[in-house]
């Protein structure tokens, strides 16, 4: 007698991945929306505030063109230690505000900022350039502390969370840019076609049903990862020359990191002479202070105190 279980397990394959071949067509221009999308994520309204922290805040707009500004807040302390702080991808700067809390507990200014696209800070529809654009976000928050704001001689501390590792790292590449320090959480790798592929495989970004299984799903990995680089037009990784040769580097990265592993951190960060590692034990993706809360805050400011007196 035939075995009626073997049939209809075999029989939802086979439609799925009919559908999945029949889907084709679309794949491609599917992986090319979600590069985009992966840059100008839809906006989520911020849920908190430095003053739901207990921060004092002053609230910015620095411009980056004409009528466009990106949204700031800035926690004054020290006036001669400044940590500036990015955040990730499709999130803003309230996601921020717990690493905000300990730096400004132990007498840093801190100056949370959105970067364009992404939070209260203005649009930038370009497809090509990318890198450049969010470094230069990086570039105008700390001209804008060191020009406007009163910390000309402070030390300048740059603080990332995956995606704003990217952008201030390569914010350095910049004439004319100098941070004295730079802290990066969750990132960066080594190369960056690798982890958009692991974005898509953690959930990061929207994959319809038709398009999750094979062989459509292969092909919008495929073109996301080729489309994705090709709007950043940035040469990854930075040279290893220059103020990468001087500037002291801090990666830190979760043990149990599944889109921007340990292993893709030290490959970038063997590259600089300055760079210092440290894995942060039974972490995932950004959760190293939620894991561990004291051991994270003390290899961060331990860093700090060394990199900025």
């Amino acid at each position: 007698m035939p075995e009626p279980r073997q049939t209809s397990a075999r029989s939802p394959s086979l439609g799925a991945r009919a559908l999945s071949a029949a889907a084709l067509p679309i794949a491609p221009l599917y992986g090319a929306s979600l590069a985009y999308l992966a840059f100008h994520p839809r906006r989520r309204e911020q849920r908190e505030h430095p003053r739901d922290h207990g921060l004092p805040c002053t609230e910015l707009k620095v411009p980056f063109a004409a009528r466009k500004h990106l949204d700031t807040w800035l926690c004054p302390a020290s006036p001669e230690k400044v940590v500036v702080l990015g955040h990730s991808m499709a999130t803003a700067k309230d996601h921020s505000l717990r690493h905000a809390k300990f730096l400004h507990d132990a007498g840093y200014t801190v100056c949370l900022f959105d970067h364009r696209n992404h939070g209260a800070s203005s649009d930038d529809w370009a497809l090509f350039g990318l890198g450049d654009r969010f470094a230069s976000d990086v570039t105008a928050v700390v001209s804008h502390l060191r020009g406007r704001r009163g910390y000309g001689t402070a030390r300048i501390a740059f603080y990332g969370f995956s995606f704003s590792c990217f952008s201030s790292m390569w914010a350095l590449t910049h004439d004319g840019f100098e941070l004295d320090a730079l802290v990066c959480d969750s990132g960066p790798g080594h190369d960056v076609p690798p982890l958009l592929r692991k974005f898509l495989e953690a959930e990061a970004l929207p994959l319809p049903a038709v398009l999750k299984g094979e062989p459509a799903r292969s092909v919008v990995a495929r073109t996301l990862c080729a489309v994705g680089p090709a709007m950043l037009r940035a040469q990854w990784p930075p040279p290893a020359t220059g103020k990468f040769a001087k500037i002291p580097l801090l990666f830190m990265s979760g043990e149990h990191d599944a889109i921007v592993p340990p292993s893709s951190v030290d490959a970038l960060a063997e590259r600089y002479a300055q760079a210092e590692t440290h894995v942060l034990p039974g972490a995932e993706h950004l959760l190293g202070l939620e894991t561990d809360p004291e051991g994270y805050a003390s290899v961060v400011l331990d860093f700090l105190e060394r990199a900025l007196g």
